[in-house]
């Protein structure tokens, strides 16, 4: 009997895995291989140079500004966006009071998350060219808003190597962040209101009932949360934020003040046929991203609460 069990659990994932490994696992195997290369990616001929790729990637400044952007973002980005979808999800769901201590929604809470989750409706692409017109220096939406006010502080957000980084970090929050809002009022519809109204017959606040009550019961979310928002900001939303709208050769912003290890990968690829170092910074890539995940799941683990 268990033979047979085993028997059909193995052939039911064999196809499964046999496409998995030919699609995910097999390209990252191939990547490594060709790390070891100065293929171009423009001719099948190649020949092994060991780890040369590796030791000019150590010494190429580009590569650690690329790199040190990448950790601004993964650090800043998910930190901001999980902070503000938490505030905004726990004031639509628990932030109305009604009778005395009974715990409600505020009203046109599904109309407000549907406001916040509009950005996801939009292209990235879409995003970033709306916000390209909003940071225009001269005639961009926020620098007419701070000319309106009667401020004379209005900086090239895109052009200034100061702020320019900052300046895409922020689309990348605003255009996420709605759909954490959402994530998270799913996870405190969950939670049983008789703790809150026990909390606040104790006394307790909102920044108490937050803390002791709906940040713990939401932890496992939230942690799942940050190591997703961590692989945006090192992967595809934070490539295609840079790549549309800072200037200069290949993206990057003025002195490559918004290169990211996603857009140098493609800048060495696709435009200097540099494909072998490409994947070495590929790999790299893959390293951080791991470790990334690997510290946000050793950190945030905690006893798992039920209810």
């Amino acid at each position: 009997m268990h033979h047979g069990k085993y028997r059909f659990v193995t052939g039911f994932l064999a196809a499964p895995l046999a496409l998995y490994t030919l699609f995910v696992i097999w390209p990252f195997l191939q990547a490594v291989y060709y790390s070891f290369t100065d293929w171009t990616g423009l001719s099948p001929e190649y020949a092994m140079v060991g780890l040369r790729n590796y030791e000019r990637m150590l010494g190429d400044e580009v590569f650690w500004k690329s790199f040190q952007h990448s950790l601004v973002l993964v650090l800043l980005v998910p930190l901001v966006t999980l902070s503000l979808a938490l505030f905004f999800a726990f004031m639509l769901n628990v932030g109305g009071r009604r009778r005395g201590a009974a715990v409600t929604g505020v009203r046109g809470s599904g109309f407000y998350k549907i406001v916040y989750f509009f950005p996801q409706v939009l292209s990235i692409a879409i995003v970033a060219l709306l916000f390209q017109f909003a940071y225009s220096p001269n005639s961009g939406a926020i620098n007419s808003g701070l000319r309106a006010v009667g401020l004379e502080w209005q900086p090239d957000w895109l052009g200034d190597p100061d702020w320019a980084l900052w300046s895409v970090a922020a689309v990348l929050v605003w255009c996420t962040v709605g759909f954490f809002v959402v994530l998270f009022s799913a996870g405190m519809s969950s939670i049983p209101h008789d703790f809150y109204e026990a909390a606040l017959l104790d006394g307790a606040g909102r920044a108490t009932t937050f803390f002791r009550i709906t940040l713990p019961l939401l932890w496992d979310t939230v942690r799942s949360g940050w190591i997703y928002m961590g692989i945006l900001a090192l992967g595809a939303e934070a490539f295609a934020v840079v790549h549309i709208m800072t200037v200069g050769p290949g993206g990057g912003g003025p002195d490559h003040s918004t290169t990211v290890l996603p857009l140098y990968v493609y800048a060495k690829a696709f435009r200097d046929g540099q494909a072998a170092y490409a994947t070495t910074i590929g790999v790299a890539l893959l390293v951080v991203t791991l470790a990334f995940a690997a510290v946000v799941l050793r950190l945030g683990r905690r006893e798992r609460l039920e209810f």
